[in-house]
């Protein structure tokens, strides 16, 4: 019996009446909702500490400023490694960050919605073994064991983009506004933003990094489905090039700075997508001849 045949075998044993699959999903959604729920609670318990640790990329870029002084350079490197706490940030003499809500239940509904956020990436792992395991049946073995690798991939790729936006975009994002500030003249422009629209751009930064480097992992979805080959991605780098501006600029503040620093890697991810796409075309073709020749 053939590997084809073993598997068109498997399939046709897995298959069950849609009443089944019904019940099936049903009870995959109930345990998607409760680990969502149970993520909810743990996360709104927690979300006064989980605010200040989103915050504090502004405290240090707030205390870089302030000690550099009005019209100072703060150097990149310093602020990248003190946010990481791998250098001493300078301490103010005051408060350095205050944000502010202008609404009585403002803040509660700012928690929520990070405790909703928060739940979705604490339980992801939860969402995504159920997902996998109710397709899983009409899978083909090979193609279940390619599966699996993405499920890890995504995850780490999302979690590399949330680390560059932690590290690095967010304490630059807010230096730069911090810059914006003006006093003289018996006139003062102060930054005093508002939590809830602290928190909106560092979901909007997370969620706009965190899927765009899903890129090798969309294209290496494509690549196994036949509908893109390498070759076709190499000969489209610029068009891409010009696709990953336009996709920079519409999800990033509207600042050069956001824009460059989610742009270049993405191109870089775009050439790995290329090695990526090639790997699996060698692999098919390894494959493909030694079927020919048994």
């Amino acid at each position: 019996m053939s590997p084809h045949d073993r598997d068109e075998d498997e399939i046709e044993a897995s298959r069950a009446p849609l009443m089944d699959h019904l019940i099936e999903l049903r009870s995959r959604l109930m345990i998607c909702v409760a680990a969502f729920v149970v993520g909810f609670i743990g996360c709104f318990i927690v979300a006064d500490p989980i605010y200040v640790f989103l915050v504090q990329p502004f405290a240090v870029a707030a205390q870089f400023r302030e000690a550099a002084g009005p019209g100072g350079a703060v150097s990149p490197f310093d602020l990248i490694l003190g946010t990481a706490g791998l250098v001493p940030v300078p301490r103010g003499d005051g408060e350095t960050v205050n944000l502010i809500f202008t609404a009585p239940l403002e803040f509660l509904i700012t928690k929520m919605k990070l405790a909703a956020f928060g739940a979705v990436v604490v339980t992801f792992p939860v969402l995504a073994w159920q997902l996998y395991r109710f397709v899983a049946p009409g899978l083909y073995r090979n193609e279940r064991g390619a599966f699996l690798p993405f499920l890890i991939a995504a995850p780490a790729l999302f979690l590399t983009g949330a680390a560059m936006v932690y590290y690095v975009m967010l304490p630059f994002v807010m230096l730069f506004s911090l810059g914006q500030q003006i006093s003289g003249g018996g006139i003062t422009a102060e930054l005093l933003p508002r939590v809830s629209d602290y928190l909106n751009l560092v979901m909007a930064l997370l969620l706009a990094f965190g899927l765009c480097f899903q890129l090798p992992v969309v294209m290496t979805l494509l690549g196994m489905a036949g509908m893109v080959s390498s070759k076709t991605l190499a000969s489209s780098r610029k068009y891409a090039i010009v696709a990953i501006a336009v996709v920079a600029a519409f999800v990033t503040p509207p600042d050069p700075l956001s824009q460059i620093m989610l742009g270049i890697p993405l191109v870089l991810l775009y050439e790995v997508s290329i090695w990526c796409v090639r790997l699996i075309e060698l692999r098919r073709g390894k494959a493909d001849a030694a079927e020919a020749s048994a």
